[in-house]
């Protein structure tokens, strides 16, 4: 398989060995650790979750690279690692407080091996397409939501409407996102 520039040069450092892992290691987190963030925030919108989440992956990561099996790219490969070990985190946290932390994503995403194929540049693709088929109203209060992670009350404020009118079109907004999701995936 022919890699991007600097997953070679990430993979030939690990293939030489000894102090090499370590400039792979350091090169690998220059070169992904803020896109790894970023996919990691999308899912528990939690910044020190976050960064709890990206340690769990990094050392997974620098644990396994060994195993990887180069038939992807790096990228495509931590992406699921950090996609699983969100999930995982908030599976996790919410049996431990009892709290539903109900990312939107979540249940969009949990569970569907056929996003495991796919990178984060057509996932995100899939859910823009998603949204521009939304109500108005509906995909604006899912942009505020999800992408500027604003509570409900604020974007009440903003809008000038109930919480639980925004929370009614959240939740419809979310059953259309994945119905079009998964409709994508099945054609």
């Amino acid at each position: 398989m022919q890699f991007p520039k600097e997953d070679q040069k990430i993979l030939d450092l690990f293939d030489q060995g000894g102090s090499s892992i370590d400039q792979a290691f350091q090169l690998l987190v220059r070169t992904y650790g803020e896109i790894l963030y970023s996919q990691i925030r999308k899912i528990t919108r939690n910044h020190e979750q976050t960064n709890d989440v990206l340690q769990n992956v990094l050392v997974k990561v620098y644990q396994n690279l060994a195993d990887f099996k180069r038939n992807s790219s790096l990228y495509t490969w931590m992406y699921r690692i950090s996609r699983n070990e969100a999930l995982n985190f908030l599976e996790k946290e919410n049996r431990r407080t009892g709290v539903d932390l109900d990312p939107p994503m979540l249940e969009i995403l949990a569970g569907n091996q056929s996003l495991d194929t796919l990178d984060s540049e057509k996932i995100s693709d899939m859910l823009n397409r998603a949204i521009e088929l939304l109500p108005e109203k509906q995909a604006l209060v899912f942009q505020l939501r999800y992408f500027e992670d604003m509570s409900y009350a604020e974007i009440s404020k903003k809008l000038t409407t109930s919480e639980g009118a925004l929370k009614a079109n959240f939740h419809h907004a979310k059953q259309k996102i994945q119905e079009f999701i998964l409709n994508a995936l099945n054609q």
